[in-house]
């Protein structure tokens, strides 16, 4: 395994390849927590340490477990749990260490368990027939290219409170016209990595 390799990964992950701009997973918190730079960034650190270990400890069952015992069947069922797992470990970390921030990040927290980009990082990993530490940079470089997109939405946003937006593009309008001017400029590093 080489290092240029595992960069590709990341690099892949997090820019070229990212989830909620390129492939459309996680849109709900993408568009819900994005209101403010500052909650977006804890729920990107937080989804991103459940993306790493969701990630790292799914490639460990789903090889060590679910595959020599003949139980991939059960691979869909095995990586929710271990994703909610995570999810509730994240929670009360968060509710004890900051209080204010699991305040305002409020239901998305929880739902972090039903974000669709984490379930499908876990079966990309599989799909793709990464190694144990491919898995883990790919998990990894998701979760960073999850907080990029949630943290440049958030910046854009609160921007756009001082801008004139006209009446009939305040609120939902203008976030779903920023999403796709978003998902746009990502789309020109398409051609740059696969993978």
């Amino acid at each position: 395994m080489n290092v240029e390799q595992i960069i590709l990964i990341f690099v892949a992950a997090s820019v070229t390849n990212n989830f909620v701009l390129t492939y459309f997973l996680g849109i709900c918190p993408f568009i819900g927590v994005s209101n403010k730079v500052e909650s977006a960034v804890g729920l990107g650190v937080a989804t991103t340490f459940v993306m790493t270990m969701a990630a790292t400890f799914t490639w460990l069952i789903y090889h060590y477990i679910l595959v020599p015992n003949g139980l991939v069947f059960l691979q869909y069922v095995t990586f929710i749990i271990v994703i909610a797992s995570f999810v509730q470990f994240v929670e009360m970390v968060i509710r004890k260490i900051s209080p204010a921030l699991y305040k305002a990040l409020g239901i998305f927290l929880p739902l972090i368990t039903t974000n669709c980009a984490i379930l499908g990082l876990t079966l990309f990993m599989v799909l793709r027939d990464y190694t144990f530490i491919e898995a883990v940079i790919f998990g990894l470089g998701a979760g960073v290219g999850f907080t990029l997109a949630l943290v440049l939405m958030a910046g854009i946003r609160e921007e756009l409170e001082f801008a004139d937006v006209p009446d009939s593009l305040k609120g939902a309008g203008i976030t779903l016209i920023l999403a796709g001017m978003l998902a746009l400029s990502f789309m020109g590093f398409g051609g740059l990595i696969s993978g």
